[in-house]
């Protein structure tokens, strides 16, 4: 904590004191209550809530809506797009591909620019990239460009890299222990919604017609709304997104914020973080639950227009009943969490639960990198669902394909059994409370430090 930070919280103590007579005990008496527990608790740091915090995981719900949505605004309409660009459907399978393919050789750098750099920098990238692939699409909507449409959604599929593992880390800068599940759920919220209205949208704002003007028309609608919205929410970004509050809002994140830079080395936390036995098994698990997902999401048209030719708008209207169930069982899992930190859930709400409890596995290591490995399995166990399934569809059917990925969801089911329930963070948080002194120390108690809530901006 820097000079500045500490003469803050010093006054905070005195102010807190003055306010409070009563329960004010002096520098000696302080002394003589620490004595009590031998000198082996050092004084721990003030916390407190900000109202800003809100405001700051409703922004990064927003953008990261944004750029989901254009995960698979191409494949829920993969007929439409194979004939205006006049390419086969297993290209316009890699529009969708290609997010999860980008996502595996970034995550490291990016994963290491958020622990050196912080929030925002990650942010104000993220949003940039996001913008500026929207507008490269614009410009795309012509049938030989299929080249520069690519371009487009590759910047798009970097941005994700820098937001996918963002939601845990600000719930944790951010939010109280008991609404760090409520708010991760609320950041992955933003992801499931953008999914949810790409599956709806696109059919409908891009009808299946057989004029190439009047399509490009169309599709450059849908590819305007959506420039125009990355622009709004980078200049929000810019001005409003702030990297983390002044004090922490839990002893676990005031542990996180002693260690100093030099201290911290990333190669060595990966190489922790591959030695721990529970946090691989649910790294696996969460790849192969995620991973059927983005197979099901990309190769949903295809399923259905093989039965149901024209019925693209259908197909959208499956695709978000199975999101929106998704984004109930998050939100349900997310509150359910802060109030009973149990952990082993089925698939509808594993995307923020996958993050949390990864975060309590692997405390007091950096919450970019857990989440990071994590998406990185659901990425790879994507593509291969992605196309084994795609391969088994065009071979033996779509019965067959959707038994193939039941096989795997069932494989899951009994790894996450196995996974042993060390919550780390919880046990840091909760070690102050079992410190506590029934006397008059407990008052001051270093272990009880002051928790302000809702305070300014």
């Amino acid at each position: 904590m820097s000079d500045k930070h500490a003469i803050g919280d010093t006054k905070l103590t005195e102010d807190q004191s003055k306010a409070d007579p009563e329960n004010h005990v002096g520098p000696d008496r302080q002394a003589e209550c620490q004595g009590q527990e031998g000198g082996q608790e050092a004084p721990q740091q003030p916390t407190r809530l900000y109202k800003r915090r809100w405001m700051i995981v409703l922004l990064f719900s927003s953008y990261s809506l944004c750029n989901s949505f254009q995960w698979i605004q191409y494949g829920i309409i993969n007929n439409i797009f194979t004939k205006f660009y006049s390419v086969d459907t297993f290209a316009i399978d890699w529009m969708s591909m290609i997010y999860m393919l980008t996502y595996i050789p970034f995550i490291f750098p990016v994963a290491w620019l958020l622990e050196k750099k912080g929030l925002r920098v990650v942010a104000l990238v993220a949003t940039a990239l996001n913008c500026t692939g929207t507008w490269i699409k614009v410009a795309s909507v012509r049938p030989h460009l299929f080249a520069v449409t690519v371009l487009g959604q590759f910047c798009c599929s970097l941005a994700q890299v820098f937001i996918l593992g963002m939601p845990s880390q600000i719930a944790s800068v951010w939010f109280g222990t008991e609404e760090v599940s409520t708010a991760c759920s609320i950041g992955v919220f933003g992801n499931q919604l953008g999914i949810a209205i790409g599956f709806l949208v696109p059919p409908v704002l891009v009808p299946n017609v057989d004029d190439m003007d009047e399509l490009a028309h169309h599709i450059s609608i849908m590819f305007y709304i959506t420039a125009g919205v990355a622009t709004l929410l980078f200049i929000l970004v810019v001005f409003v997104f702030q990297e983390r509050p002044k004090l922490p809002p839990t002893q676990a994140q005031a542990t996180a914020r002693s260690i100093l830079p030099e201290q911290y080395s990333y190669t060595a936390s990966i190489a922790r973080l591959l030695r721990n036995r529970p946090f691989i098994l649910l790294i696996i698990t969460y790849g192969l639950n995620v991973g059927c997902f983005y197979a099901v999401g990309t190769l949903l048209n295809r399923m259905i227009i093989i039965h149901y030719p024209g019925e693209e708008v259908t197909a959208g209207r499956i695709g978000l009943t199975i999101v929106v169930a998704g984004m109930v069982g998050s939100l349900i899992c997310g509150v359910w969490l802060d109030r009973t930190k149990t952990y082993k859930f089925f698939m509808t709400g594993y995307l923020p639960l996958g993050f949390e409890f990864a975060v309590e596995l692997t405390y007091p290591e950096s919450e970019g990198t857990s989440s990071g490995l994590l998406n990185c399995s659901a990425q790879v166990f994507g593509i291969i669902f992605t196309i084994c399934q795609g391969k088994i569809i065009d071979r033996f059917g779509t019965l067959a394909g959707n038994i193939f990925l039941c096989v795997f969801l069932l494989i899951g089911t009994i790894m996450t059994g196995l996974i042993k329930s060390d919550l780390r963070r919880q046990k840091a948080n909760l070690s102050a409370k079992t410190t506590e002194d029934p006397s008059d120390c407990h008052d001051w108690s270093p272990a009880a430090p002051s928790v302000i809530k809702e305070t300014h901006f």
